[in-house]
Order: structure tokens, then sequence, then C-alpha cells
């Protein structure tokens, strides 16, 4: 059985794998396997001839693997194959889409609260304001986007730059750093803008 995971809402693809899953599976990232891969990825068995758990990641980015794919939709092992973006106009979604072996689903965020909201909350932080500001954040996390929230305190912070306001360039740097580490660490990405804000009220 295949199921294909997709959407902007990649925390709850993962939760989906995880219950799925478990915590026992393997991860290929498709950047690392070529077409000649694809029969061990698929049709490989095990050293113990179990079924196989397998999440593969990023495969609509392997264009060699990705339009192939149909051709392995009788593979003996779970498979997730988490996409960044499904082209429903594409002969491969069509394919898939009409086989029972496979099951196709998106996970979507939520639509992002008023923008103007969101930029209320940095503008509480930048007057110093740090306990408003981290209960308005606490408001949004649950339907807003970590990403976009920090993209729309950048956008802030530049106009901030542009118009030579106090402390705008130590502003930029800490949504800088802050952006880094969620890139680059597994922390949360409400915990590190939340750490962020209380930086910017301290200022």
């Amino acid at each position: 059985m295949i199921k294909i995971f997709y959407g902007n809402d990649r925390a709850k693809v993962q939760e989906a794998v995880k219950r799925l899953f478990g915590d026992s599976y393997e991860t290929i990232e498709a950047e690392n396997i070529t077409r000649a891969d694809m029969d061990t990825v698929f049709r490989g068995t095990s050293l113990f001839g179990d079924v196989r758990k397998i999440l593969v990641k990023s495969l609509d980015e392997n264009k060699e693997c990705f339009n192939v794919l149909e051709q392995y939709l009788d593979t003996p092992h779970e498979i997730v194959i988490w996409l960044n973006g499904l082209d429903r106009r594409s002969v491969v979604y069509k394919t898939m889409a009409k086989d029972k072996r496979v099951e196709i689903k998106e996970f979507t965020l939520p639509e992002v609260r008023e923008k103007f909201y969101t930029f209320k909350i940095f503008d509480e932080a930048v007057a110093g304001h740090s306990e408003r500001a981290l209960k308005m954040c606490t408001e949004v996390e649950m339907v807003d986007d970590p990403y976009m929230t920090l993209g729309a305190f950048a956008a802030s912070a530049y106009k901030k730059l542009e118009l030579r306001q106090r402390n705008a360039s130590e502003i930029i740097k800490i949504l800088a750093k802050t952006d880094s580490d969620m890139k680059r660490t597994g922390i949360d990405g409400w915990k590190l803008i939340k750490k962020a804000l209380l930086e910017i009220a301290a200022l």
C-alpha cells in the first residue's frame, strides 16, 4: 500500500507518519536515489523478509524517479511518500488517483489570521510589552504558521530600518538568527518566535 501525503502543514504530515509507523521505519531522501534504486526501495526485501515501513521524502523533486512511480504501485511494503507539492494535472497524479492501491491525502494549514494582528504582536514587542506580545502570540500559534509569522515580523523590521527607527538593525539580527534556528534545529518554531519577542522587547 502506498500513501501519498502533501501540503503545507508539515507538522500534521509528521504526526500522520508517526501514527502509521511509530518510531521504527526507514527514511529515504529522494535526492539520494536514482532510477536504478527504485526496485530496491519499493520491492527489495529486508534481512528477515518482513514487510518494510518506508518514508520517502521529496520524491516530486526527483523527476527521474517520480515519473516511474506508477510502475511500483504493487509494492509489498508499507510506503508513505511525502511530497513537497502535487500537480493534479500531471499524468502521474491522474494514474495514481484512480488506483485503489494508493491513498492520497492533503494536509493544509488553516487560513492565516489577519496580517494586521501579526503586525500588532510585533509592535507590542518593539514597544517593550513582552507579556502582551507573548499572550497574543499564544492566541495565534494554534492556527497560524510560524514561518509566515516570522516573515511578517521581518517585513515590519525592514520598514523600520528604512525609516531609520531605533533598534531596527538589532531587531533584524534577532529575526535572522531565529530564521536560521528554525531551519537547522528541531526546536518548535513558536518557541523560537517567543524567544525572539522577548529579546526584541528587552532592547
